[in-house]
């Protein structure tokens, strides 16, 4: 019987509460792929270090894993990355893995979580659920995504495009690194007339981002600078790979690639 590997790649958290995010995706796939020896690994050597000096917790990297499934006679192997768009910690992960796959009979990589339009639509239906729905007109949910230099910034944009589509009008999308920013988003309230702003981070954990740039105590954080200009604002802290639904796209897209193996 060939032996069979599962390789669960994520950016990484240092942050202990944002962890079961990670977690309740890893179990979603291990329950999917019960014949499948599971692996985790980080891409984020910054976090890999700080969670081996401070908590003696050791993460591998994508490459000391493939190592460890060669040297382990592996077979076949499936990767699922949990990023959220096709950007930089992607294609670094892509970088990372595909000098392997020539050292199995089979090598399977799942897509991240925005990919295809019906993913944008399932992700759009899911986190709406997170709010009461419908929204008054006066309330907003706003979802902050990470954002990037990469073309795949662009991906926010179109979230949003596709909640729009969906009837979703009072749903907006910004970004801590990319467009839209969130003095852009504010801007957009005023003109709305919102009153009451919902947040919550478009991130798979609710790690450094959530807790200081969008509902941190200090005066820049989204959340401060929405109650200066006069809003109500209500937070939902935590990652949507909290999300069972999340979780389980991650799930079809791991087994999709199964119809897609790399050559």
């Amino acid at each position: 019987m060939s032996k069979k590997a599962l390789v669960v790649v994520s950016f990484g958290t240092s942050v202990d509460v944002a962890f079961p995010a990670i977690t309740n995706v890893e179990d979603k796939l291990k329950s999917a792929f019960p014949d499948h020896d599971f692996f985790r690994a980080f891409t984020s050597k910054m976090i890999i270090r700080k969670l081996a000096r401070t908590r003696n917790i050791v993460i591998s990297s994508p490459e000391e894993v493939f190592e460890k499934l060669v040297a382990g006679n592996y077979e076949e192997v499936i990767c699922q990355p949990t990023h959220i768009i096709p950007g930089l910690e992607y294609e670094k992960m892509l970088d990372m893995i595909l000098p392997y796959k020539d050292d199995f009979k089979s090598f399977c990589i799942g897509k991240p979580l925005l990919t295809t339009e019906e993913d944008y639509e399932k992700v759009a239906e899911i986190v709406m659920q997170q709010v009461p729905c419908p929204l008054p007109e006066d309330e907003a949910f706003l979802l902050m995504g990470h954002g990037t230099r990469h073309a795949a910034d662009r991906t926010y944009n179109k979230m949003e495009h596709v909640l729009r589509d969906l009837g979703y009008n009072n749903a907006f999308i910004g970004t801590v690194e990319g467009f839209p920013e969130a003095d852009y988003i504010r801007r957009r309230f005023v003109r709305k007339g919102i009153r009451k702003v919902y947040m919550m981070p478009l991130l798979i954990v609710a790690g450094d981002h959530a807790r200081n740039d969008l509902a941190g105590d200090g005066e820049d954080s989204w959340q401060s600078r929405m109650e200066r200009d006069g809003y109500e604002t209500e937070v939902i802290l935590k990652g949507i790979g909290e999300i069972d639904a999340i979780a389980g796209l991650f799930v079809e897209h791991a087994k999709k690639s199964l119809e897609e193996p790399i050559q």
